[in-house]
């Protein structure tokens, strides 16, 4: 491949390395840091005039700084006459900010003492009711009724409109959490799934798999689960909120999953909290093993202390955001490699070739 440029940030430089790998292209040499008064420094290293230039960088670590790095970093390229500049971030950054999500999300040490006391929750209590403020929360309840409405900024906008400021001419997401923030850029954006490598490790590393029920933890991942179960032809499940006597929520389970391997599969893992609640759930109706997958693996607080303490077998992440850490601090971790269809897109888009074929699905099992 003649006048394309692979370049990494400092968030994810191994999957960078991987991509390269499979595409037969060195990563090219670029010396990022920071200056005494911890201002960002990007010195690329390598002519990319006339060339095709790749970012490689992805909305995790420290995520503020790798932001403003990607910026500098695709600033250099556009002064440095670059002919395109496509910008790969298998997670983008800021895209979990929407008004929703940022009325459920509670401080850390809230949710781990939650979660801890929800998984250690004696006979006692109604295996189906999530006790505390975070159950609640987490299904949607609000503190106090009527009032000012609060309203929080959607931070994935901006970051939208600065990475096209910055002078990027093309984007490749994969799953965002968000995905109306397609729509923010006016540059063409290719948003790419997980889904074919997540129905591979299906396929290849859960023994019973034909046996299995997958379970999506809300209803908002309902959409991504009934794909899955379509392209396997699986049973589906829901776990969603009920409301009792109106005058508390708690999470109910729609689906029979008794006797049978149970698979929940969600976009992300962020504090853990919806996986140990799912699984919890999952375990008291019967499941007899229980598979957590999602694309990002983001494991922020106490989420592998919640994973340890929860009923779920094994949890299997794409490498979107670095795992190898998150892995010797837990044995249940298992890592899907994504860089190989990531190699593939970027081939397909840097040739013009359709990039939706990837994504047809193979009735074969």
């Amino acid at each position: 491949m003649k006048n394309i440029v692979l370049l990494t940030g400092s968030s994810h430089p191994a999957l960078a390395r991987r991509i390269g790998e499979s595409l037969g292209i060195e990563i090219a040499s670029c010396t990022l840091g920071k200056f005494s008064n911890q201002e960002t420094s990007v010195e690329i290293k390598d002519s990319v005039r006339e060339k095709h230039v790749y970012i490689i960088q992805s909305g995790c670590g420290r995520v503020n700084d790798n932001v403003i790095e990607l910026f500098i970093l695709i600033q250099a390229c556009r002064m440095g006459s670059a002919k395109r500049i496509t910008v790969v971030t298998p997670l983008f950054p800021y895209s979990r900010q929407s008004d929703k999500s940022q009325k459920k999300r509670l401080p850390q040490h809230q949710i781990g003492s939650e979660i801890m006391n929800s998984l250690t929750q004696t006979s006692e209590t109604s295996p189906s009711l999530p006790q505390g403020a975070f159950a609640q929360s987490f299904m949607g309840m609000s503190s106090a009724e009527g009032g000012y409405r609060q309203w929080c900024a959607r931070a994935g906008t901006l970051i939208a409109n600065l990475v096209q400021a910055a002078g990027a001419d093309h984007l490749i997401a994969m799953d965002l959490h968000d995905p109306q923030y397609q729509g923010f850029f006016h540059i063409p954006v290719d948003l790419i799934y997980a889904e074919p490598c997540i129905i591979q490790w299906i396929r290849s590393e859960i023994p019973n798999w034909r046996q299995a029920v997958v379970v999506s933890p809300d209803a908002g991942g309902a959409k991504r689960a009934t794909s899955v179960c379509n392209k396997l032809n699986l049973d589906f499940a829901l776990i969603h909120k009920e409301d009792l006597a109106n005058t508390k929520e708690s999470m109910g389970l729609v689906g029979e999953v008794a006797g049978r391997p149970a698979i929940i599969l969600d976009d992300m893992i962020d504090s853990g909290s919806t996986i140990g609640l799912a699984s919890e759930i999952l375990k008291r109706h019967g499941a007899t093993e229980i598979y957590a997958i999602a694309v990002h693996g983001v494991f922020s607080g106490p989420a592998l202390q919640i994973i340890n303490r929860s009923p779920v077998t094994i949890v299997a992440c794409t490498n979107t955001v670095p795992q190898e850490e998150f892995r010797n601090q837990c044995a249940k971790l298992r890592t899907i490699d994504i860089a190989p269809m990531l190699g593939e897109i970027i081939r397909r888009t840097f040739y013009g070739e359709s990039v939706t074929q990837l994504f047809v699905h193979d009735e074969q099992a």
